[in-house]
C-alpha cells in the first residue's frame, strides 16, 4: 500500500518477460530472518551506547540495514562500471543516488510486500509505517544485509544485478537529459542491460592552458558551495566559441544556470577559467560581493 507521505519513486523501469521482476532470495537461518525484520522500536534500546554487552547484542536490525546500505552502494556501482564502462564519477554518482534513493528502495520493498512484516514498537507502529524510511531504508537494506551476513556476495550479487539494471538504464536516461545530450535509441539501451558494453568516442586531446586572459580565482568553489548548501542545481552550457580565439589559444564560453534560471555569463582560454567568470555572476546575483 502506498501511503500519503511516502513519496512515489522517480524511475518507472518495466519489468516483463523478457526482463522479469526477480524472486525475494530466501534467508534461511531464523535468527538472521526475525533480526532484519525487528525495528529498533521494538525492543526500545537507549541510543546513547557505544557498545553493546558481550552477552546482549542488539536484536534489531540497525547493523543489518548499515551493512545493507555498503553492500547496495558496492554492488550498485560495480554495475554501473559494468554497463557504462565510459560513465565519468560524477554522472555515475548521480544515477546511483537515484537508484538506491529511499524513494526507489521504498517502491522495491513493497512490491516485496517487506514492511508487512516488520516488527514494531505497537505505540509507534502507524507512525512509522507511514514512514519512507522505514518502508525503504529499513526494511531493503537490513535485508540486504543479513542475505549478505548469510550468503555472502555470491547469494546477493546475481539477485540485485537483475533487480537494479532496469532502474539503472531508467536513472542512466534521466542524468543524459539533465546534461542536455540527446537520448540513445531504445535498441542501445537493451543492448546495455544484455551485454552491459556502451560504446564511447575517444577522448578529446588536451588543450593548453591560455595566459592570454587573466582572470581571477575562487569564485567557483564560493560559488559552488552556496548551492550545495541551499541543494540547488546548477548547469554549466558551452557554446560555439568559434571565432572568438585561435586554434592554439580557444576561448570557451559558458552559460551558468541554477534550477532552469540564468545566473551568469563567461568566458576564458579554459573552461574552468570561463565558469569562474559566469560564477562571479552568480554570487552577484544571490547578493554575495567578493
Amino acid at each position: 500500500m502506498l501511503l500519503s507521505d511516502s513519496p512515489p519513486s522517480i524511475l518507472h523501469p518495466v519489468f516483463n518477460a523478457n526482463q522479469p521482476f526477480p524472486p525475494l532470495p530466501d534467508i534461511n537461518k531464523e535468527s538472521i530472518r526475525t533480526q532484519v525484520f525487528t525495528h529498533r522500536s521494538y525492543y526500545g534500546r537507549p541510543n546513547h551506547v557505544f557498545e553493546d554487552h558481550p552477552q546482549d547484542p542488539s536484536p534489531d536490525n540497525e547493523k543489518y540495514e548499515h551493512l545493507g546500505d555498503t553492500v547496495l552502494g558496492l554492488v550498485v556501482t560495480k554495475l554501473l562500471l559494468e554497463m557504462y564502462p565510459n560513465l565519468r564519477v560524477g554522472p555515475s554518482t548521480k544515477i546511483r543516488a537515484l537508484v538506491v534513493g529511499n524513494s526507489t528502495l521504498a517502491d522495491i520493498s513493497r512490491m516485496y510486500d517487506l514492511p508487512a512484516r516488520l516488527r514494531l514498537h505497537p505505540a509507534q507502529a502507524i507512525t512509522l509505517r507511514a514512514s519512507v524510511n522505514i518502508q525503504g531504508t529499513s526494511t531493503d537494506k537490513s535485508y540486504v544485509g543479513g542475505l549478505y551476513l548469510e550468503q555472502d556476495l555470491p547469494g546477493v550479487q546475481p539477485w540485485l544485478k537483475a533487480l537494479f539494471t532496469p532502474y539503472a538504464i531508467e536513472a542512466y536516461k534521466r542524468v543524459r537529459e539533465q546534461h542536455r545530450l540527446p537520448p540513445l535509441p531504445t535498441t542501445e539501451l537493451e543492448h546495455v542491460a544484455r551485454d552491459s558494453v556502451l560504446s564511447s568516442p575517444p577522448p578529446s586531446p588536451p588543450h593548453p592552458r591560455s595566459s592570454a586572459t587573466p582572470t581571477t580565482i575562487g569564485h567557483l568553489a564560493l560559488f559552488n558551495q552556496q548551492l550545495q548548501k541551499a541543494n540547488r542545481i546548477v548547469e554549466w552550457i558551452y557554446s560555439d566559441g568559434t571565432g572568438e580565439g585561435t586554434k592554439t589559444t580557444p576561448i570557451w564560453i559558458v552559460k551558468c544556470e541554477v534550477d532552469g534560471e540564468v545566473y551568469g555569463r563567461g568566458q576564458g582560454g579554459t573552461k574552468k577559467a570561463a565558469r569562474n567568470e559566469a560564477a562571479k555572476e552568480g554570487l552577484k546575483k544571490m547578493g554575495i560581493e567578493v
